[in-house]
């Protein structure tokens, strides 16, 4: 049984002990999308900070059809916050690459959160803050992240939350529905997370949890892509020389 409320003050005093200990007055950056991680992030850093210390950014790629989601929540939370556009970033980089490199997919499906990224962090280091993650726990049990990107940050409320406790915690916190309800959609491909990933975010935490699930093609592909990205969850590997 998950105790919400609980999990939720425990966050909460968990963010301020962060804070006590990485910067007493320091603010917290947040990129905003819209949607429930960024929403209960914001939310939660709001409750243990104070609005004054939360700063929101709001990062579309041109026109994003969604942005209004991402207003509605700085306005719900009262927060300070600044609309920077990517577009312009992004495009000038792909444009810069010799013609002899062709760009994959995948590099052009990661370089806008890598680009966001460093946007945030640039204005972190402008506003004394400190970046907020806002990856969950069902999100990178399958590496559903960007490395470099959306799974960076200086510190991560949510990662050990399933999507379905995030949703709990988000109604608990008085969010709107239509923000913590919102169906996920990765802004990379115009695609559902769930469309991406080949399964409902509640029969993967439910298998997260429980170790229950009912496919077992869903089981297999679940397995398989936590396998194959794991390494986004562990620390750079490094050298270490035997000196004596």
């Amino acid at each position: 049984m998950f105790q919400a409320e609980k999990v939720k003050n425990d966050c909460v005093a968990w963010i301020r002990d962060f804070f006590e200990k990485n910067g007493k007055d320091c603010n917290a950056v947040v990129g905003i999308s819209g949607g429930k991680d960024s929403s209960v992030a914001a939310a939660l850093c709001v409750e243990a900070l104070g609005k004054e210390r939360v700063i929101g950014v709001l990062m579309p790629c041109g026109v994003q059809h969604d942005i209004d989601a991402a207003y509605l929540l700085v306005k719900h939370l009262g927060i300070k916050h600044y609309e920077i556009n990517v577009k312009e970033a992004i495009d000038g980089l792909v444009s810069a690459m010799p013609d002899s490199l062709v760009l994959s997919t995948q590099s052009k499906t990661n370089l806008p959160p890598r680009i966001r990224m460093s946007t945030l962090y640039a204005v972190s280091q402008s506003c004394n803050g400190r970046v907020v993650n806002t990856c969950n726990l069902s999100e990178d049990w399958v590496g559903y992240s960007t490395r470099y990107g959306d799974a960076a940050g200086d510190f991560s409320p949510l990662s050990h939350l399933t999507v379905a406790e995030i949703l709990q915690i988000g109604s608990l916190l008085g969010l709107p529905d239509e923000l913590v309800y919102k169906t996920p959609i990765d802004g990379l491909c115009g695609k559902t997370d769930e469309e991406n990933l080949g399964f409902t975010y509640a029969e993967l935490d439910r298998y997260i949890r429980t170790g229950e699930i009912d496919d077992l093609s869903k089981k297999q592909r679940i397995d398989t892509l936590h396998k194959n990205n794991l390494f986004k969850l562990e620390l750079l590997p490094s050298f270490k020389p035997n000196i004596d």
